[in-house]
């Protein structure tokens, strides 16, 4: 299967669709769509299911006889790259299973969004402003961090006369220069490893750096080490909430150092930005954050290795300073009708809290509460919770 092909499938996937996030190619199944987080299959002529023969030369198609790519591909057991079909961006991932290679595109905007066309909080305009420290961006892969980003980065654009350089993997959002000056390089195509990229980043004059992902432990030094030196990195790291965001950081560079690790990163961190997408009444998905900033009693949480829940209080009680939880914004949804009780409790960190807001919201309504049997707690996942 030569490009021509790739291009053919993709084509008749946006005559199907206008608004999907991502093609999945699969063996044994037909191509396929997500839709606002649900699968959709394409019926493209000729091809009813895909063999894992045709799932393979469509990899290989996507790779090119890109090396590195190659060797991510067997050694690793995927790869990730950028793609580009007339105007259409996408994000690939390729990766080997059960059947064989399987092949996940995500659709990039044409555009950079900023942040009032995606609707983020106010609070991502303050964080725009800073000009050293750390900013993680924390959640699962497909919650919208490099998107929260970019509109950050925007944002910059929009206000700022600064030198921005991006390490990416790949590169998702091409920047037009507008009052900041970007330099966007791209991991295999323009350097080897972020480690390395940061640390020629700091002799190119940058006054942000956005690395891509926090993936190892010389990457961490790196980047707490320009965040020292007055540059503001910006980065994502795979957790779920704050407090688990700090133990990824800490854990990566090792129990010798972890003092070290803690006075530097309390030093240095200025906000940590979690997200997820949860499913709307109407069918569409919203974005919800849990948003920690730094101050004195969180520099001193990090110190002492505070527990998860230690910093789940502090966010509860942080709105003066732009501070909120996954569980406050779940019952601010719910009470402006964009989300059902169900969804609210499905996606809350802890039920209790959350059933709770929903039966003041229902007070207020004049609706009928939870009886006693409704208010006992999800004992398991909130114990869960404090155990990781």
């Amino acid at each position: 299967m030569d490009k021509r092909i790739a291009v053919y499938i993709i084509q008749k996937v946006l005559e199907f669709s206008k608004s999907f996030s991502d093609i999945l190619f699969s063996p044994w199944h037909p191509v396929e769509i997500l839709e606002e987080g649900t699968i959709k299959k394409v019926e493209v002529p000729g091809i009813k299911v895909l063999s894992p023969f045709q799932t393979e030369t469509l990899s290989l198609a996507l790779i090119d006889n890109r090396r590195r790519l190659l060797h991510d591909l067997i050694s690793t057991g995927s790869c990730d790259l950028s793609y580009q079909v007339g105007k259409i961006r996408f994000r690939v991932n390729v990766f080997a299973e059960q059947t064989g290679y399987a092949i996940v595109m995500r659709k990039l905007p044409g555009k950079v969004p900023t942040i009032e066309e995606l609707g983020l909080p106010s609070i991502f305009k303050e964080i725009a402003k800073e000009v050293s420290g750390i900013v993680l961006f924390a959640g699962p892969t497909g919650s919208g961090k490099s998107t929260s980003i970019a509109a950050i980065l925007e944002e910059i654009n929009q206000t700022k006369m600064v030198h921005i350089v991006t390490l990416e993997d790949p590169i998702e959002f091409a920047f037009t220069s507008f009052k900041a000056t970007f330099n966007q390089r791209e991991l295999g195509s323009h350097f080897n490893d972020f480690a390395t990229a940061l640390r020629a980043a700091l002799r190119q004059a940058p006054h942000i750096i956005m690395v891509g992902e926090m993936r190892d432990a010389e990457t961490v030094k790196v980047a707490l080490s320009a965040a020292e030196t007055g540059h503001l990195v910006v980065s994502t790291i795979h957790a779920s909430y704050a407090g688990q965001a700090i133990s990824r950081i800490v854990d990566m560079v090792g129990k010798e150092e972890e003092s070290f690790t803690r006075v530097r990163l309390a030093g240095t961190l200025r906000w940590i930005i979690c997200q997820k997408l949860i499913p709307k009444k109407d069918g569409r998905r919203l974005a919800i954050f849990e948003i920690l900033r730094n101050n004195l009693r969180v520099q001193e949480a990090i110190l002492q290795g505070a527990k998860p829940s230690v910093f789940y209080d502090i966010l509860a009680k942080g709105s003066v300073y732009g501070m909120c939880t996954f569980d406050q914004q779940l019952i601010s949804a719910y009470e402006k009708q964009l989300i059902d009780e169900k969804t609210a409790l499905t996606y809350a960190s802890f039920r209790s809290v959350v059933r709770k807001g929903i039966d003041q919201i229902k007070a207020k309504r004049g609706e009928a509460t939870s009886d006693l049997n409704g208010l006992e707690l999800d004992i398991e996942k909130e114990n869960s919770f404090h155990l990781l």
